[in-house]
């Protein structure tokens, strides 16, 4: 078993449909010249420093960008897509629940909750309330101790988002980090975290490609931190629980059993 000493090897996925489509292309390159997943890598290398290591893959690559290879490879992974879910291959879904489940971290970002494999892992709709009117949007941090929390103002202040409202219809949280405000007097669940198999995950929900809220410094420090959170603690060895058949007891009347191990 390999501990987690070297820096966190962390994978920034994006679908990278606004960044290329001809009606987004020109608004995408002055909000975000490097695409989404640019700003996102960018962030955390300049949160992190030397304890991450980023690359990118997008839904255009041969298998998405998440091969075997590159999962093998990955310590979390983040999930950022809007309105392309659908075209997502389910051979690849698949792949990366296995790895979740495994102890891959797992970030999903903004309109993610939508997306296959958060839907997969929540087992529930995931549907929500939405405006994208220029809302002003409050985070509150509702754990000031939890790690993710740890660093971040309370309030953070973003100026220009779209509202996401309850109902959230996702799973109790394992726990329950930030609590959003909006414009309009809609609340919303913003940052929540799920423990599945080995994997853990958190869901943050400020960030959209109509506003440049991925350079916000404090947006930053949630995500560098979620990444520090869903790190699994150990990178070797990681395997999904299975089905383990016990052929031979531990226990032969109140003797242990010599056959066990041979």
């Amino acid at each position: 078993m390999e501990p987690m000493t070297a820096p966190i090897r962390v994978t920034v996925w994006n679908e990278n449909f606004h960044e290329t489509s001809e009606r987004d292309r020109e608004a995408m390159a002055e909000r975000y010249p490097d695409g989404i997943h640019g700003a996102i890598a960018g962030g955390l290398q300049a949160q992190l420093g030397d304890q991450v290591v980023t690359r990118t893959a997008t839904l255009d690559q041969p298998e998405h960008g998440l091969t075997e290879e590159v999962l093998e490879n990955t310590d979390v992974l983040t999930w950022w897509a809007h309105i392309r879910h659908d075209v997502v291959d389910d051979a690849i879904v698949q792949r990366v629940h296995e790895r979740v489940l495994g102890g891959m971290g797992l970030l999903v970002l903004h309109s993610g909750h939508f997306s296959k494999i958060f839907k997969r892992l929540m087992g529930t709709s995931c549907a929500l309330a939405w405006r994208s009117k220029d809302d002003a949007e409050l985070v509150w941090t509702v754990a000031p101790g939890h790690p993710i929390a740890e660093g971040v103002p309370h309030p953070i202040r973003i100026p220009q988002q779209e509202m996401y409202g309850e109902q959230f219809d996702i799973p109790q949280p394992d726990e329950l980090v930030f609590v959003s405000g909006f414009t309009g007097g809609e609340v919303f669940r913003s940052g929540c975290t799920f423990r599945r198999g080995r994997g853990r995950v958190f869901y943050f929900s400020p960030g959209d490609q109509d506003f440049p809220v991925y350079h916000h410094p404090d947006v930053q420090r949630v995500l560098a931190n979620g990444v520090r959170w869903a790190a699994p603690e150990q990178r070797s060895g990681r395997q999904a629980p299975g089905l383990v058949n016990m052929k031979v007891p531990d226990f032969v009347g109140a003797q242990l059993n010599e056959e066990v191990g041979r």
